[in-house]
């Protein structure tokens, strides 16, 4: 039998803790859906968008917590998704952080320079 993906099921789940104090399980292709919305019609290839949602589970997962708050998983695809394309972190960015006008847009643009 070959494997092309990594086996998670011996890894215990992860909780996201989302705004209204809800949870629900880290769910890595609900990830990769926002992320190719995100590149979408950008030259970002699909494996470096897998390689960023391994990165962050990585990472999370070395923290030894079993619970990460939505807003601290977001700043993290944030970060390494600014590193990859600028067009794609402003495009995950608009709905992750839901911003309320205009003003609060240009402001996260400026931040970019």
């Amino acid at each position: 039998m070959r494997f092309t993906t990594y086996e998670r099921h011996n890894e215990s789940p992860l909780i996201v803790i989302k705004n209204d104090r809800s949870c629900e399980p880290f769910d890595r292709e609900k990830l990769l859906r926002g992320l190719l919305i995100a590149t979408a019609k950008r030259d970002v290839p699909l494996g470096r968008l897998e390689a960023l949602i391994d990165d962050v589970e990585a990472e999370i997962r070395n923290t030894l917590k079993s619970e990460v708050h939505s807003k601290v998983l977001g700043d993290m695809v944030l970060e390494r998704l600014r590193a990859m394309d600028d067009v794609a972190y402003i495009r995950f960015a608009s709905v992750y952080k839901d911003f309320r006008d205009i003003d609060e847009f240009q402001a996260a643009l400026k931040g970019m320079g």
